[in-house]
């Protein structure tokens, strides 16, 4: 199924995404719910982020490409990780698609963008073994991890780095019953391609990964987990336009402006 969390007028619904219709759905797509027989054309609905997430967690440098990137983009040797170690990301930052993208006045003016595959936890894990872990994700989605990469590298914290409003786009909906390990991933900037890859390519798989969190943390039915990008991207500017595409979701589409 391909859920989605939409806007019409004042009233915020979930719904089931099925050609260009959406259904609407009363309750949540994690509980209990009933599909109603009230439909829209997805051209007259506003797409809200899928999920507001409780946890927002995010993978960090999950591919060799990301890690050498961001090495050379510093003038370093790279360091892979030994591990997975995930860090949090603001779910006040998120935004849907077609939303834009804005640049605080006090930045150097440009941020830059990470395509990312999400993962949506459906139940609550604790301790889960690696072979089991696919069981408790609801589904899939798109992220895009926005950077603002000279305060990431002169902060203490990623705070303003990572976390500044609008710096997490977030969906268009979300996928149930797909292969984590099969997803082709596209990071198009005005329309041309700035990266091309594969979750295969992945460090650390989705499974390894929930092992891991939930080692540690108890997961929670809406966590999500961002599960990295590949490379080191260029510089987005205001007036630019950035897409995400993931095979068998969907595209991210933002625009990115400055503030007022």
């Amino acid at each position: 199924m391909k859920w989605c969390r939409f806007q019409i007028e004042q009233r915020v619904s979930y719904g089931v995404v099925e050609d260009d219709q959406v259904t609407e759905v009363t309750g949540s797509p994690l509980a209990e719910y009933t599909v109603t027989d009230t439909q829209h054309l997805l051209s007259e609905v506003r797409l809200l982020p899928p999920i507001v997430p409780p946890m927002l967690y995010a993978a960090g440098p999950n591919y060799r490409g990301h890690v050498e990137g961001m090495a050379k983009r510093r003038g370093a040797e790279p360091i892979y990780p030994e591990r997975p170690e995930p860090n949090f990301r603001s779910v006040h930052a998120l935004i849907g698609t077609e939303e834009n993208i804005v640049v605080p006045k006090d930045c150097s003016g440009a941020v830059q963008p990470e395509g990312q595959l999400a993962v949506v936890i459906g139940k609550k894990a604790r301790r889960v073994a690696k072979e089991e872990a696919l069981d408790y994700v609801f589904g899939y989605s798109i992220g895009n991890d926005i950077s603002q990469r000279v305060w990431q590298g002169n902060d203490r914290t990623m705070f303003r780095g990572k976390n500044c409003d609008t710096f997490k786009p977030f969906g268009p909906w979300i996928v149930t019953g797909l292969d984590p390990t099969q997803f082709h991933i596209i990071v198009r900037h005005n329309g041309s391609v700035w990266q091309d890859f594969s979750s295969v390519d992945q460090i650390w798989d989705t499974a390894t990964w929930i092992q891991e969190l939930s080692r540690y943390t108890t997961l929670h039915p809406g966590d999500v987990l961002w599960m990295g990008t590949e490379g080191a991207d260029g510089d987005m500017v205001p007036g630019d336009v950035i897409e995400v595409e993931i095979s068998s979701i969907g595209v991210l589409r933002n625009r990115v402006v400055a503030e007022n």
